[in-house]
């Protein structure tokens, strides 16, 4: 196993967790103290032939020509909020997993790869990001229904979920290789001890 390429990938997942951090805290940060407009896209008026000025909208609220973009001039701390619930749980998300890769790739550059703390921490991080796609997506999804919403209250729908959910298969496959990995140590370990 090549360790030196295992620590530089270590450290390059860790970076990109503190990176992704740091973004989490930077657009938590410049969204709250912006007093800009709050933007949202939505589909429900897609195949719809409204004229703008006909659209079921918010007091101060403008849409794009296709109505598929809502903008609110002025908006309430709850809209400023669920709009922040669009971009940061995928943030928070990505440096979380990232993080936990990173130290994933500690424990096999410290043990090796054949560890039972490895089975532990490549299940731990198969859960999390098993678990964490569909929560973040319902989160981001609700938050842009809720604004939606807020905006024009006759295409507020239910949240609906948001983002790669590919990602659940590939948290259960990491759960089950390390499962697989865990039963691999616990033979290794019965077979050395009966030679």
């Amino acid at each position: 196993m090549d360790t030196r390429l295992t620590r530089t990938l270590a450290s390059v997942t860790f970076v990109l967790a503190v990176l992704c951090g740091l973004a989490f805290i930077g657009t938590g940060v410049t969204h709250t103290l912006d007093d800009g407009a709050v933007c949202v896209q939505t589909d429900f008026w897609r195949n719809a032939s409204l004229a703008p000025d006909s659209l079921p909208i918010g007091k101060g609220v403008k849409a794009s020509s296709s109505a598929t973009r809502l903008c609110q001039d002025s908006p309430s701390v709850g809209q400023r909020a669920a709009d922040l619930g669009g971009e940061l749980p995928w943030l928070l998300f990505a440096s979380l997993a990232l993080l936990l890769f990173s130290r994933l790739l500690k424990v096999v550059v410290r043990q090796g790869p054949f560890t039972d703390a490895v089975s532990q921490r490549l299940s731990v991080l198969g859960w999390f990001v098993a678990v964490g796609t569909p929560l973040a997506g319902l989160a981001v999804g609700w938050s842009q229904s809720w604004l939606v919403g807020s905006m024009a209250p006759v295409a507020g729908s239910g949240a609906k979920l948001s983002g790669p959910m590919v990602l659940v298969l590939a948290g259960l496959a990491a759960v089950i290789m390390g499962k697989i990995m865990r039963e691999g140590v616990r033979m290794r370990e019965d077979l050395e001890g009966t030679i």
